[in-house]
Order: structure tokens, then C-alpha cells, then sequence
């Protein structure tokens, strides 16, 4: 019975990697309550070959040297294998000013993202407070990130530029930017 059903997922799984729009066929046949169920297992799957890949201590200390701008500022994620890399900082020059740059992940900042595998912060060296972190997200189709830079003054906080980016076939592909005024959001 078990080599049967190995055969019969053998048959699905090469139809699928041979003829990738089978999946949207096979979706649309499937009743409500199993295509969530899939779509649960397929996202658990993801996430877990993300936890499971690659020396991420590694991968986020490489980060930590080259993921960060002569100012200081987070870099732009990018996909290093089966995770996507997310640096962010602040940088103080005092309590109430600073420079930001975050990443958000379907529209909550990511350290909040129960997408979050693992994240790990330290102090900003140098003539300026405030500290950098690096964060790993699983690679999962259709994910949304916006990586915001924003600014302190006075305590007042405001966001000044926002690059927006999704999963498509596993890679992260830019989808927008936008400059955002003075009086625009805070």
C-alpha cells in the first residue's frame, strides 16, 4: 500500500515540476476547506526547509559586514539561498533624532512578522548610537516587503522613502517606490 501511494505522489510531483500550471488546475478542483489545508501544508513546508537550510550564523554575521551602508543604513533585502536577508538599523545622532530603515512583511514591521525565522541585533559601533539587526524570512511566493527609511526630529517621527517589493517565483522582484512628503505619513 505505502509503494502504491509513493508511486501515485511520484506520478503528481513530476507532472507538477514537468507542467507547473497543472498546480492552478489542480487548485481550482480542489473544495475550500482542502485547498486551505494545502495551502497551510505548503507554506509549512517552505518555512521549514528555510529553518532547516544553510549555516544562517554564517549568513547573517556575512550580513552584518556587507549588509549595511556607509551611513549606516540597512541595504535592500536580498535571497541568499533558501531565506531572505533583511538588515535595518537606526542611527541617533540623540534621544529624539535619527535615521531608520526597516523592512515590513505583509504589512507588519518585521520583527513582529510571524514569518520571522530568526533575527539578531547589535549596538552601533561608532561616534553614533542606535544598533543594526539582521532578520531571516522563509522564501514564500507572494510575500510582500516594504523597506521604509524614515527620520526622527524633535521626537516626531516621519517616513520618507518606501521600496516595495514581492515574491515571484522565488525571487524578490521590486514592484515600487515612493518618495513621501514631509506632511505624508508618519
Amino acid at each position: 500500500m505505502a509503494r502504491m501511494a509513493a508511486r501515485r505522489y511520484g506520478t503528481i510531483v513530476r507532472h507538477l515540476t514537468e507542467e507547473p500550471e497543472a498546480a492552478v488546475e489542480l487548485a481550482a478542483k480542489l473544495p475550500d476547506d482542502v485547498l486551505a489545508h494545502l495551502a497551510a501544508a505548503l507554506r509549512d513546508e517552505v518555512r521549514k526547509r528555510a529553518i532547516d537550510s544553510g549555516d544562517h550564523d554564517a549568513l547573517i554575521e556575512q550580513a552584518f559586514e556587507e549588509g549595511f551602508g556607509r551611513d549606516g543604513l540597512g541595504m535592500p533585502p536580498w535571497i541568499s539561498g533558501a531565506v531572505i536577508v533583511c538588515p535595518g538599523s537606526i542611527v541617533a545622532k540623540n534621544r529624539t533624532n535619527h535615521r531608520c530603515r526597516f523592512v515590513s512583511v505583509d504589512d507588519v514591521w518585521i520583527w513582529d512578522s510571524i514569518e520571522l525565522i530568526e533575527e539578531q541585533k547589535r549596538s552601533h559601533p561608532g561616534r553614533d548610537d542606535g544598533f543594526k539587526a539582521v532578520a531571516l524570512l522563509p522564501i514564500t511566493e507572494a510575500m510582500t516587503l516594504d523597506l521604509v527609511t524614515g527620520r526622527a526630529r524633535g521626537g516626531q517621527h516621519s517616513v520618507e522613502r518606501v521600496v516595495s517589493y514581492e515574491v515571484r517565483r522565488g525571487e524578490l522582484v521590486e514592484v515600487s517606490q515612493r518618495t513621501i512628503s514631509a506632511r505624508g505619513m508618519q
